[in-house]
């Protein structure tokens, strides 16, 4: 990477892409610290390697890769390399997700991602043309890059998310801790008096709200916070205000913790937010080539995508096409 040592963001919203999320970033000290998103997570490697702890063990992700998460998935992120990685992002709302599926996939039940990290060069640059052609306010291309690139990762890699277990005494336990802390975001118990006030042990609780959330009631209540901040920034609420308003002490406190999970300090995300059409263009990322480590699989474009070409077999690298997908690539 040309920028040794340079970290930079933008986290914005298009506002004809209802319900998405976009992200450009290169980072190289960045931890985000784990977390969770409301959102489906889709994001596709330029440069470097991105590391990321999911389902229990560590996800490599690195050039033409995608690192997919599906919502409310308890997960991390750090660089993989010394000079960090750089990549894009698109952050669909789970309703968007589901009525593709429904329209272009045999997917039943609520779609969503099999395997964290997918190899797919084709993807990973048409997430980027996504972002592309936000950038430039081409609001054709942008919704119809999404839905292929959507499509396409559905069908690669989709699957029916697990429905709910049956409730256990421990997760009720759970559930209750958490409406708790939801209706006292701002004034937490301690974790021995959310215990007492539940009738079980402080070990008992944090055992089973673990098992429920992914997470200790604690930096659960962080993330809670700071899906609450977003939200108050989405309406404009400056962040010194949103900071008091969901528990955190002031705005630098709200920063440290806003930048650890969302990727950018609460006053870039609010000034996005509040003037989309004005913000300058973000560097176009180029895609490189590398291999992930862990389980990946491989693919080149389908027959609909090439319009007659054929179709990539599982386990092999096909090189991904340039320029920007025709109408005859669309599902």
């Amino acid at each position: 990477m040309a920028e040794s040592g340079e970290e930079r963001a933008r986290h914005w919203r298009y506002e004809e892409l209802p319900g998405v999320d976009l992200l450009r970033a290169r980072y190289v000290r960045k931890a985000f610290v784990r977390h969770t998103h409301e959102h489906f997570v889709i994001a596709a490697i330029a440069e470097g390697v991105e590391v990321f702890h999911h389902g229990g063990s560590d996800q490599y992700a690195g050039p033409g890769t995608l690192a997919l998460v599906n919502p409310e998935t308890p997960h991390t992120g750090r660089a993989g390399v010394p000079e960090g990685w750089r990549y894009g992002a698109v952050y669909p709302a789970p309703d968007l997700v589901a009525g593709i599926a429904a329209e272009t996939t045999a997917l039943r039940g609520t779609p969503g991602f099999v395997d964290p990290v997918l190899d797919d060069p084709y993807a990973a640059r048409l997430v980027h043309q996504v972002l592309r052609a936000a950038d430039e306010g081409n609001a054709l291309a942008a919704d119809t890059l999404l839905r292929v690139a959507v499509t396409r990762l559905l069908r690669l890699n989709g699957g029916p998310l697990p429905q709910r277990a049956v409730r256990t005494a421990g997760a009720r336990v759970a559930a209750r801790a958490r409406a708790v802390l939801e209706e006292r975001l701002a004034d937490p118990p301690s974790l021995e008096n959310l215990a007492a006030g539940l009738e079980v042990s402080p070990f008992a609780l944090l055992r089973a709200f673990r098992a429920a959330y992914g997470m200790p009631p604690h930096a659960w209540l962080t993330d809670a916070r700071v899906r609450r901040a977003r939200r108050l920034l989405d309406l404009g609420t400056a962040p010194a205000e949103a900071a008091v308003a969901v528990g955190f002490t002031d705005q630098s406190h709200l920063s440290r913790h806003f930048s650890r999970i969302v990727g950018v300090p609460p006053g870039a995300y609010r000034r996005e937010r509040k003037n989309v059409q004005d913000a300058p263009p973000g560097l176009v990322l180029p895609l490189g080539t590398w291999q992930n480590r862990q389980r990946t699989r491989t693919y080149g474009p389908t027959e609909e995508e090439t319009a007659g070409k054929e179709r990539a077999v599982p386990g092999s690298r096909t090189p991904p096409s340039s320029g920007t997908p025709s109408a005859s690539e669309s599902p």
